[in-house]
């Protein structure tokens, strides 16, 4: 068994939509980023890196890269769990989104099934949940979205 965790944040776009696990937000400003933004699924990506002792999602896809603008941080998370896939498989990913906004509860579940589908994991197995900041910080003040994603990864036989 590995254990990795992941960590990503990214400031408001108000040009851009907003997804987040990819699931889109719509009426909230996006994130800015390289490819599509998806703060969660970034910190995932990580997470799964980590684990596997490969880096971080950087080394893998440069923001400086052309070939990753706007891409579908979905088709990312998934390029990941292909690397790892012959030595490891996914148990299971905890996620905390840290944002004053937008509120995620009307959304978790289906954030959870897309999560789930994206890693080919039972939805039991995916933990989305989030908090605010309390008002501390850039992420207190509304500036942008954290995210934090702890995966365990088991080693195939």
């Amino acid at each position: 068994m590995r254990i990795g965790q992941g960590y990503d944040i990214h400031r408001f776009d108000v040009g851009r939509r907003l997804v987040l696990c990819g699931i889109d937000f719509p009426g909230e400003p996006g994130l800015l980023g390289h490819s599509d933004a998806d703060v969660v699924l970034h910190a995932v990506s990580d997470a799964i890196l980590g684990a596997a002792a490969l880096g971080d999602i950087g080394d893998h896809f440069p923001p400086d890269d052309e070939r990753w603008r706007d891409a579908d941080s979905g088709d990312l998370l998934q390029a990941v769990i292909s690397l790892v896939d012959r030595s490891y498989s996914v148990v299971n990913v905890d996620i905390t989104i840290v944002a004053e906004r937008p509120r995620i509860k009307s959304k978790r579940q289906a954030m959870r099934e897309r999560l789930a589908e994206l890693m080919q994991l039972d939805v039991d197995r995916v933990s989305v949940k989030a908090t605010t900041n309390e008002g501390l910080g850039a992420i207190g003040r509304a500036e942008g979205i954290a995210a934090l994603a702890v995966v365990l990864l088991e080693e195939r036989t």
